[in-house]
């Protein structure tokens, strides 16, 4: 668009300058040559990516395409949300066990408690609950570790189970949309009583529409999906370590 104002500008200023130098005639032929060479650069400008991706998605009507704009919105929310409480949620696993195993050696449990208590992350709260039951002996700070993991692996898990419903209901939504549009076409024909592609042709490219967005808003939300599940699979991989290494480090240290 700056292209093309940029071109109107001048091509306006130059007009404006020879209106003045020259007759009406050669104003009219200016005025001319200034309109034709907007209108061969407006072709181009529209073959932008997101004027012909906004022009595609309004042809493809308000009813479904809406709903399978909402569910894009939805789910790049719920994934972006996860992506940073997944990120936050990392702990560097070597050296909290490290920390940890110089507060027992030097402070004994409650120094290696406070090193948990001002670490962020899951794997740190782990810890905290098996230094926490400590005094009960070691099956009950490892049933500690146990309970407390699963309680964390469902909270690295929360909502995800809302982008698979959407990567599953855009797609779906998309094809009952061209579905609808084939049936409002087919009436059009039965209506007209004969077949002409004019009369047809805008309905079915209408309705493939919707298809084609749903894919699109599908592939989208799977490329996040498939990020978040292996962040959560490493941090549950780092969990399950450090609660083994944390066991060691209580029976060592309990001899």
């Amino acid at each position: 668009m700056k292209r093309l104002f940029s071109i109107l500008a001048i091509t306006g200023m130059m007009a404006f300058g020879t209106a003045n130098a020259t007759t009406i005639a050669n104003t009219s032929t200016a005025v001319t040559t200034v309109t034709s060479m907007t209108q061969d650069d407006a072709p181009a400008e529209e073959l932008g990516f997101h004027q012909e991706l906004k022009k595609r998605f309004i042809e493809g009507g308000p009813g479904f395409m809406g709903i399978v704009l909402l569910c894009l919105i939805l789910g790049l929310a719920i994934a972006i949300e996860r992506i940073i409480f997944l990120n936050l949620s990392t702990t560097n696993t070597k050296k909290l066990t490290q920390d940890v195993e110089d507060a027992l050696a030097s402070g004994g449990v409650e120094a290696a408690k406070e090193v948990c208590r001002n670490t962020k992350g899951p794997i740190a709260s782990i810890y905290y609950q098996g230094l926490d039951r400590t005094d009960e002996g070691l099956e009950a700070a490892e049933k500690a570790v146990v309970a407390y993991g699963g309680v964390q692996m469902g909270q690295l898990e929360k909502n995800v189970s809302w982008i698979s419903l959407f990567i599953a209901l855009a797609p779906m939504l998309g094809f009952m949309g061209t579905v609808i549009g084939m049936i409002q076409a087919f009436d059009k024909i039965e209506a007209a009583g004969d077949m002409q592609p004019s009369l047809v042709a805008g309905g079915i490219k209408v309705a493939l529409l919707t298809t084609v967005f749903g894919l699109v808003v599908a592939i989208i939300l799977q490329i996040f999906y498939n990020y978040i599940i292996a962040k959560i699979d490493s941090i549950v991989n780092d969990m399950e370590d450090a609660s083994i290494t944390l066991m060691d480090l209580l029976i060592r240290n309990k001899k």
